[in-house]
């Protein structure tokens, strides 16, 4: 993702010459995310609250399941509209940009899939619940792409380079500040860390 982002999302940004609108995308797409972040995090912690005190009381739920993380699930969820969102983009950027940012999003939504699954089921769902779950997430990276080809294809240079901004803010957010922090709570091996540097070459190659 940051090869896709470095190598060819923000180089365009730059050459189509609109900093104003680069910067108020980039701001918004900060910002939104944070928030979303701080909301999920206050949402797990209440979850994470009332199952302990179920359970300290030995109280079960109707049919034994675990609450669900309404907090993770919707900022996965708008983030994956974002991610379809810059697929369905991708086009403007042309065919090789394109082709790049949409192999580096399949990729990204892959390992989301599995990080989301793993805090399901650290949280107590069922791996079927967790699987369900996580699929129907990904429908709406499509939901994103039928939307951004329909509403911004014929959007303006500004209203585009605003758009692609905020989509590579919230992508930076997603790969710093939650599938590398997901990463490192496993032991960390020279494996791993090579991985990073595996995957960000790969695609800097594409790219060239």
């Amino acid at each position: 993702m940051f090869a896709a982002l470095a190598g060819e999302v923000l180089p365009d940004l730059r050459g189509q010459g609109h900093l104003g609108a680069v910067l108020v995308g980039f701001a918004a797409g900060v910002v939104l995310l944070l928030a979303l972040g701080a909301y999920s995090r206050r949402q797990e912690a209440a979850t994470t609250k009332v199952a302990s005190a179920s359970a300290s009381a030995g109280e079960a739920r109707p049919g034994g399941a675990a609450p669900l993380p309404w907090g993770l699930l919707a900022a996965v969820g708008i983030d994956l509209v974002i991610d379809g969102l810059l697929v369905g983009l991708g086009a403007t950027l042309g065919s090789k940009q394109g082709l790049v940012l949409t192999i580096a999003l399949t990729i990204e939504i892959l390992f989301l899939a599995v990080s989301v699954v793993a805090q399901l089921l650290e949280q107590g769902q069922r791996r079927a619940r967790a699987a369900q779950l996580a699929g129907s997430l990904g429908l709406l990276t499509a939901v994103g792409a039928l939307a951004g080809a329909a509403l911004l294809g014929g959007a303006s240079r500004p209203t585009l380079a605003a758009v692609l901004a905020f989509g590579a803010a919230a992508l930076l957010y997603l790969v710093v500040e939650e599938l590398l922090v997901e990463a490192h709570e496993t032991d960390e091996t020279p494996l791993l860390a090579a991985m990073f540097f595996v995957g960000f070459i790969g695609l800097y190659a594409i790219a060239g």
